[in-house]
């Protein structure tokens, strides 16, 4: 019953591990299939090494966390390794990123025959040096950037878009029209920050990150909502997900799938076990034999 298919790839249940958690390395990845994702994506990586951001770069907030990491990454020569090193029982998404269609579609080049599918990060509101929001915030430049990986690559590839646009909607079109196979909506919203009370410092390092976890996820849903009525594409919905209930909700708002981050912070990677047994007794009580038959139903 919970068997998924988006751009034909075959996944056993309709949960991926999101990118930014876990991914660093092949063990990580591997601990996360082996713990119930259905398919698993990758830290972003580009074309160098990056050292991101000095700590700290996480802090709790009420209803999630705010983070900025800045795409720390050993880079796609190193990544490789890792990738090499995956159990492949579930499927691979590669999480990239770069600063031009350019760096992208190289990226991408290298990493084309190891993986499912390719989801491009033009989304991070906390990467430096004209990545990450800067380039989906801009629906030609994010256009771009999709023709550019479509014309290397043979893998599927998705778009991570970002809400902090006045139109997601406009952003996700030009998406489409580009060549993308798929759509991740949303990448964390902000950036934010905190203050330390007796410092009167912010508290992260880069003053401002990402914010993640429960409060983004009716952000998120809205936003798959919206795009859903407008594109042709599956998306894959991310954003605040705890439980069944959640990915209940982003099933029928218009995701075939869903990602899971800031939740295993709270709950540990059982979450994806105790989301899909509680998905299944759902689907069972309310009559539904797949997961397909739910994407949209609240339109």
């Amino acid at each position: 019953m919970l068997e998924t298919e988006i751009c034909n790839i075959k996944m056993k249940n309709p949960t991926m591990l999101a990118a930014g958690v876990l991914g660093s390395t092949a063990a990580s990845l591997n601990w996360a299939a082996r713990n119930g994702a259905g398919a698993v994506v990758t830290k972003s990586f580009g074309l160098q090494p990056n050292k991101g951001y000095p700590n700290p770069t996480t802090v709790e907030v009420t209803g999630g966390f705010i983070n900025a990491i800045g795409l720390s990454n050993p880079g796609v020569d190193s990544f490789k390794g890792e990738i090499e090193k995956l159990e492949r029982s579930v499927p691979t998404v590669a999480s990239i990123y770069g600063a031009t269609p350019t760096e992208f579609s190289n990226v991408a080049a290298q990493v084309d025959d190891m993986v499912d599918m390719i989801e491009l990060n033009v989304s991070c509101p906390h990467a430096s040096g004209g990545c990450g929001a800067s380039i989906g915030q801009d629906p030609v430049l994010t256009a771009e950037v999709v023709k550019a990986v479509k014309k290397t690559v043979e893998s599927h590839v998705s778009v991570k878009l970002t809400p902090n646009v006045t139109d997601i909607v406009e952003i996700a079109l030009n998406s489409q029209k580009a060549g993308c196979d798929a759509l991740t909506l949303i990448n964390s919203l902000g950036p934010g920050m905190r203050i330390d009370l007796e410092t009167a410092r912010p508290i992260l390092h880069n003053k401002f990150g990402g914010l993640s976890g429960p409060a983004i996820k009716p952000i998120a849903l809205r936003c798959v909502y919206d795009v859903f009525e407008t594109v042709n594409v599956p998306i894959i919905g991310v954003g605040g997900i705890r439980d069944y209930k959640d990915v209940v909700e982003f099933l029928f708002a218009g995701a075939s799938c869903v990602q899971i981050g800031t939740a295993i912070y709270y709950e540990g990677l059982d979450v994806f076990k105790n989301i899909n047994n509680g998905l299944l007794k759902y689907m069972t009580r309310k009559g539904y034999h797949k997961t397909a038959e739910m994407v949209g139903e609240a339109h």
